[in-house]
């Protein structure tokens, strides 16, 4: 018989894993949506209700006999105005608008936040408490408590607003979009809502008044809106992988 070759036998030493030790997988990383859903669905919820309001109040004060430029606009909430419920529940919808942005917008600032909800509870209030027919103001007129109540109300309220703005536009918190759209809202309210609360104290209800506080509510809630939308909309990705898990990007 012939001879066979002689076989060389090669052992490889492999290291063997522990039971207790953990499998190290390569780190998955998912995109997740830049805001949680939750305030997305706020922030959305929020434009809807102020959209939803001021149309409602439009609609009451169109209704009013007479040209609806004249006059305050709470004038078409008072006693024997063809749709004055519509009216006060629309300022009140609008209310439930500005304080759910204020709850979405908490998360980037808590002054803000405090600001349109002092601002929703006061623009109820004047939703809730009407002023009598004319809106009559001191010193040019005889006035009651709710005049003054729903008077006071409201202007605070438009102040609270324009802090919101404010803080909104100057605060690194915010994103790009969110700034600009307060600082454009702010280089309108400012100067309008002053001339306006000067045309209250020294001159009282007029044409110019009437017109003034119109273009004021129309910057004011376009900009409401505006934020909803910039902060449902809103998205940063960051990226924090961990070995073994999925590392969700969530801003």
């Amino acid at each position: 018989m012939p001879e066979l070759p002689p076989v060389t036998t090669t052992v490889r030493r492999c290291p063997i894993r522990p039971l207790d030790q953990p499998v190290i997988r390569p780190a998955t990383v998912i995109a997740m949506p830049s805001l949680p859903v939750r305030r997305r669905l706020v922030a959305a919820l929020a434009g809807a209700a102020v959209l939803v309001g001021a149309l409602t109040m439009l609609a009451g004060l169109v209704a009013v006999p007479g040209p609806w430029t004249a006059g305050y606009v709470s004038e078409a909430g008072t006693t024997g105005m063809p749709l004055a419920g519509g009216y006060r529940w629309g300022l009140i919808g609008l209310a439930l608008g500005v304080a759910l942005l204020g709850r979405a917008l908490r998360r980037d600032s808590r002054p803000v936040a405090v600001l349109l909800g002092a601002a929703a509870a006061l623009a109820a209030c004047s939703g809730a408490v009407p002023c009598t027919g004319g809106c009559p103001l001191p010193p040019y007129e005889p006035t009651t408590v709710a005049d003054v109540t729903h008077t006071v109300a409201s202007v605070v309220g438009m102040v609270l607003l324009a802090g919101a703005m404010a803080l909104v536009a100057f605060s690194a918190s915010f994103d790009a979009v969110s700034r600009r759209l307060a600082a454009a809202a702010l280089v309108f309210i400012v100067p309008l809502g002053g001339a306006l609360g000067l045309i209250m104290l020294f001159v009282g209800r007029g044409a110019l008044g009437a017109t003034l506080e119109r273009v004021l509510l129309v910057v004011a809630v376009s900009w409401l809106i505006g934020t909803s939308v910039a902060t449902a909309a809103a998205g940063r990705a960051r990226r924090e992988p961990r070995p073994g898990r999925r590392a969700m990007v969530d801003g």
